[in-house]
């Protein structure tokens, strides 16, 4: 019997690094405490793993920020910002990097694959020098080693590294990163001999680009890496692990071919056509890690079924050589089901997180060695009946509803400039309006009142009360920064879109559900187990106790149907756009309700619009159909006059911009400042965008506070490219992981920048 794991998640089952992180960061800690905190966590992994039978245990998937940053610091590709003269890299430089500091901004974060994790991108280009400056999964490989464990070290694979980098500021977009392999292969050679030298036996390169439409020029890439690796290879058996969707016909003989790989990981659950590729031609005497259980949901897995397919694979393969595996890493789950008190018994036998499913590659492991667990099997058998026939998951009327959106486009009567002028002539805007994206600090004292009202050791009205008193504290900030539209600052709200699934039918919540989705932000994705519909109104209250305390415009703020969706952990039994319908008609109940309370601007935030695109051109045209359609369901029903705005950040939106038009929203604010302005090439490669505007001026992951002038500078980029009444200034995304001492110098330095812009275009306020 074998088994493997792809990674695991490394916050902790309680967010011990989310909190270890943040107090060095506030220096209420030492690198010390932090690096114990660290290898607790590893330790206590790395153990679970072993008492579960796991046979190949990973190392070096621990990170403090993630594993792209990690290989970063590993190939000594450091940007000379950042000031690193050579050695070891440290946390001040790798921190800084991801981060920013005081002097310079962080590196561009952008999503991970289709996923909500995030990563840091690699800012290379032929002036780059390599060298091997971090020695974390040599260390790691050892620290395991020492408390008995035998892991395998998983590196990030080097063509994939370079697939998903960019080039530098300064160097030409043309610029092949491919040009690089030959400067970065002698690194992984140094890694790799040192992993042979310390013991190990096998080595994880993970290579998930393989799962994209690649031409053959890259796929090429891929050969000429591993037969250059070849020789160093030799010796130790080497996994090349891809997932996340199928992995195309062309990349898999590529793969399959590649010099010194003893063995494939391949995705099962999301890669739905590789069990025909692996029927048609796999090479013999070859090892197949087979990712049967989904590493990216909660659901239990179907073992019967899961069986059925590693007995189809076995008859390929060979017994000896089928290994049973995550279909990616555990990073994208939650921890650990028996941290849950509060979720009742029927729906938590539906699921699995991340400890529960290495129990279940144990146990299909051990039943493909003909030692089956009959109870854990009928137990599970019981548990995925029980889901397809309980009553909660099913609602009629939501069903018919959803049904009833056939055959309609649901677009606005009237065209968006038409609308603008409208919202004008209501609103009496000036030029650059300025305004805020949505969150403001979420305070200590904040988060205190929160959790107290949740564990009933405050009163409803005493809740209230405070809620109100912080809302108007954000008011009151706007009015005296001078920002034209005005957000509450959503302090009744820990998470966007759990808030939301608190109120929805359909939804179940976790108490210790964490995900990591970049550095120390951590996320608790709601599960949707069933038929999704708002029983009641669930933001008017606190949008229009905003409005009363102000003149000012004041947003309605609700997250979108499409984020909603890809934020949670979805159900599997049904298409996921049925269960984005179905929200879609929730929320446009809730903005419907916002404009009959007064509220003249809402917010419908669609931040992961972009990261649910399938990861293959075939597939990218039907998923931007439905989820834009669910877009426009949300605020088919308001005025002319009532102003829709929504908000993206965090992912390369050039290749989806006509999709992004198509939603028809009349203002859309959308993160660019971190991102190197990337979002305004589009326009001027000549893209028309007819709608409002507002490119992010400063990034809010970082610290640092942008000067007016640098502000100023990103707007005036922004007006040679689109007009000055179409145009918005804000910052990137929400201001809720910044402090108060940030935010209002920041501000203040957006709107002086905006001021001044007016007056020199001769319309001053």
């Amino acid at each position: 019997m074998v088994s493997h794991i792809v990674g695991y998640p490394r916050m902790g089952p309680k967010r011990e690094l989310k909190f270890a992180l943040e107090s060095f960061w506030d220096g209420k800690s030492s690198a010390e405490d932090l690096q114990k905190v660290s290898a607790d966590l590893r330790k206590s992994i790395w153990k679970q793993m072993s008492d579960a039978g796991i046979k190949f245990i990973p190392s070096n998937t621990f990170s403090y920020y993630d594993q792209v940053l990690d290989t970063t610091a590993m190939l000594g590709a450091v940007p000379p910002r950042y000031g690193w003269n050579g050695g070891e890299i440290g946390f001040d430089v790798f921190f800084s990097m991801a981060r920013g500091n005081a002097s310079v901004p962080a590196m561009e974060m952008t999503k991970w694959f289709d996923t909500n994790y995030h990563f840091i991108v690699p800012e290379l280009g032929p002036e780059v020098s390599f060298t091997y400056a971090s020695h974390k999964a040599v260390n790691e490989y050892k620290e395991a080693k020492s408390l008995g464990v035998d892991t395998v070290p998983v590196l990030v694979g080097p063509v994939s590294y370079l697939l998903l980098s960019k080039p530098a500021k300064g160097v030409e977009k043309s610029f092949s990163l491919l040009s690089l392999l030959d400067k970065i292969l002698p690194v992984y050679k140094e890694v790799i001999s040192e992993l042979k030298a310390a013991g190990a036996s096998w080595i994880q390169l993970d290579e998930p680009t393989l799962v994209m439409d690649l031409d053959s020029h890259k796929l090429k890439a891929f050969t000429e890496a591993y037969s250059a690796l070849e020789s160093t290879l030799s010796g130790l058996n080497v996994l090349v692990e891809t997932y996340f969707a199928d992995i195309p016909a062309e990349a898999f003989k590529t793969l399959t071919s590649l010099k010194g790989v003893t063995a494939f990981g391949l995705d099962f659950v999301r890669g739905t056509k590789t069990l025909d590729l692996v029927k048609s031609e796999f090479p013999k005497d070859k090892y197949l890690f087979a990712g049967v259980v989904d590493g990216r949901n909660i659901w239990a897995n179907d073992l019967a079924s899961s069986l059925s397919t590693l007995e189809s694979l076995e008859g390929i393969v060979g017994k000896d050589k089928l290994v049973v595996s995550t279909s990616c890493s555990l990073l994208h789950t939650a921890v650990d089901l028996v941290n849950e008190t509060k979720l009742d018994d029927e729906i938590k036998s539906w699921l699995a997180f991340a400890a529960q499913k290495v129990v279940e590659v144990n146990a299909l492991g051990k039943a493909l060695a003909g030692q089956k667990d009959e109870q854990f099997f009928s137990a599970n058998a019981a548990a995925q009946a029980s889901r397809k026939s309980s009553p909660r998951v099913n609602n009629e009327a939501v069903q018919k509803a959803a049904a009833g959106l056939k055959g309609s486009e649901h677009r606005r009567a009237t065209n968006v400039s038409a609308r603008l002028d409208a919202q004008q002539k209501k609103l009496n805007l000036p030029i650059l309006p300025t305004t805020t994206i949505g969150s403001f600090p979420q305070t200590i004292e904040l988060r205190r009142v929160r959790r107290e009202y949740k564990a009933k050791k405050i009163t409803e009205e005493e809740y209230i009360k405070a809620i109100k008193e912080e809302i108007k504290k954000v008011v009151e900030l706007q009015e005296e920064l001078d920002i034209d539209v005005l957000v509450h600052g959503e302090p009744e709200r820990n998470d966007m879109v759990e808030y939301f699934g608190e109120q929805l039918s359909g939804f179940a919540f976790t108490v210790n559900g964490w995900v990591q989705s970049y550095g120390s932000r951590c996320v608790k994705p709601p599960i949707i187990y069933g038929d999704v519909s708002r029983p009641k109104p669930m933001t008017v209250y606190w949008s229009s106790a905003a409005q009363s305390m102000t003149s000012r415009p004041m947003k309605g703020m609700l997250t979108g149907p499409v984020t909603i969706l890809n934020w949670s952990f979805v159900r599997n039994d049904q298409p996921r756009f049925e269960t984005c319908y179905q929200i879609a008609l929730a929320i446009k109940d809730e903005v419907e309700d916002l404009e009959k309370a007064g509220i003249n601007v809402i917010q419908i935030d669609e931040a992961a619009l972009r990261e649910g695109l399938p990861l293959r051109k075939s597939e990218q045209a039907f998923y931007l159909e439905w989820a834009v359609h669910s877009f426009r369901i949300t605020n088919i029903g308001v005025q002319d006059t009532t102003q829709i705005h929504t908000h993206m950040c965090y992912s390369n939106f050039n290749d989806i911009i006509h999709s992004i038009i198509d939603m028809d929203a009349d203002v859309i604010t959308i993160e660019n400042s971190r991102s190197d302005e990337k979002l305004l090439s589009v326009f001027r490669e000549g893209v028309k965008y007819g709608a409002g505007i507002g490119p992010g001026v400063y990034d809010i992951h970082s610290p640092r506070i942008p000067s007016t002038e640098e502000i100023a500078d990103r707007i005036n980029k922004m007006l040679a490219v689109l007009e000055k009444n179409i145009l918005w200034v804000n910052p990137d995304c929400g201001l809720k992981t910044r402090k108060y001492p940030e935010v209002k110098p920041a501000l203040q330095a957006m709107v002086a920048a905006a001021k001044t812009l007016r007056t020199q275009l001769g319309s001053a306020k």
